[in-house]
């Protein structure tokens, strides 16, 4: 008999539409995929090619990562001597390995409502007691931050500052430091999950929530979104003390991760010509986002909310007079898939009419197609 804790975890409305948004004639705002066609191909190729006549990088590997590029990793984010990098398969693999090293059944842990159904599942599985802190047009209220480490004193407090997921909502620079503050005066580590914060289109350069911080904290994030997430390489910068305490389990779970995958993540960042890959891919997910928030505008006028994101990957939209996951249902019908807000909380009661919306993976004719599809199954799903 499977163990209660897995009987008890709700499988991902992501992962379990997959199949369904794979049919040739859907057009999906579902899943955060990136736009495949912007992928480095003739960089990867040419890594491709240097890792075959490379037999080391077949071999096992050191539980931490590829020295070169955690040495790259560091120099990328001017890590102090303080604090170290260990590469994950995926930044997923990253949460799961500090939830296993730091949460017993029971403890708290405090995450932002709505938040990335990934994280909330991992903490889930550990059988973690989950306090939500809800979103606010500046990110999260702090007073109220300050006052739920005081009350609960959760162990973890996991955020996404920068182009949220599912929200698409950025923290400014005086959140950011009046949490990094408040944290200063507690025992509770930050785990700030950063995989869009180089998807920046049109706003200011802010500093990480953990660069601001005194404390032990984590920064996490990954290749998915500049690479390619087939490469499944993501990373953990953190502490020394909590470097050895993550390895060991690290250890424990898979050895290491894939070695062939972290030397053609490295000899792609080595080549020149990808200095002008994230500036491309910056431009048409910008144009793609426009595209998006054009047609909305254009199909559903006043019958949808939302705040256009600066950056990311993610539009969150509330439609009026509306529940969404009936919304997605219909819209399946009509060939057109998006994820409920529903699925971004544990509290079944929250954000029923809300949907978030992928715009960087659906070309722009399909992001045109698709919205009006949308409407049909809106106009089919009105309360």
């Amino acid at each position: 008999m499977i163990s209660t804790r897995a009987q008890r975890l709700k499988p991902s409305y992501i992962r379990e539409i997959l199949q369904a948004t794979q049919q040739p004639e859907m057009i999906s705002f579902a899943g955060g995929l990136p736009d495949a066609s912007l992928f480095p191909m003739t960089q990867l190729g040419l890594a491709t090619t240097q890792l075959a006549d490379d037999r080391a990088a077949f071999q096992y590997g050191v539980s931490a990562g590829l020295e070169p590029l955690r040495d790259w990793i560091k120099q990328h984010h001017h890590c102090s001597e303080n604090n170290d990098v260990l590469i994950t398969t995926g930044s997923q693999q990253a949460l799961d390995l500090i939830a296993r090293t730091y949460l017993n059944p029971g403890d708290t842990v405090l995450v932002e409502s709505p938040s990335y159904l990934g994280a909330l599942q991992v903490f889930q599985l550990a059988e973690a007691q989950i306090i939500l802190i809800p979103q606010t047009d500046s990110g999260i209220d702090t007073a109220l931050l300050a006052k739920l480490i005081d009350e609960h004193q959760p162990k973890l407090f996991y955020a996404v500052p920068d182009f949220h997921n599912p929200t698409g909502s950025r923290w400014p620079a005086e959140t950011r430091q009046q949490v990094a503050r408040i944290l200063s005066h507690s025992h509770t580590r930050l785990i700030e999950d950063a995989p869009y914060a180089e998807l920046n289109y049109d706003g200011e350069w802010l500093p990480s929530v953990t660069s601001l911080c005194s404390g032990p904290h984590f920064f996490l994030s990954s290749f998915s979104k500049t690479v390619t997430p087939g490469v499944r390489i993501g990373y953990v910068v953190c502490d020394l003390e909590s470097h050895k305490a993550l390895l060991r389990v690290k250890q424990a779970t898979d050895l290491h991760s894939s070695l062939p995958m972290q030397q053609l993540v490295l000899n792609t960042l080595s080549q020149t010509t990808i200095s002008q890959h994230l500036p491309a891919i910056r431009a048409a997910y910008a144009n793609k986002r426009d595209r998006l928030v054009n047609a909305l505008q254009d199909t559903f006028g006043d019958k949808v909310r939302f705040t256009v994101p600066s950056g990311g990957m993610f539009l969150w939209v509330v439609f009026h007079h509306c529940d969404t996951e009936i919304l997605a249902k219909r819209g399946l019908e009509e060939g057109v898939a998006i994820v409920p807000g529903k699925a971004f909380c544990p509290n079944a009661e929250q954000f029923g009419d809300a949907a978030r919306l992928n715009f960087t993976h659906a070309t722009a004719e399909q992001i045109t197609t698709g919205v009006a599809r949308l409407y049909r199954a809106y106009q089919a799903s009105r309360i």
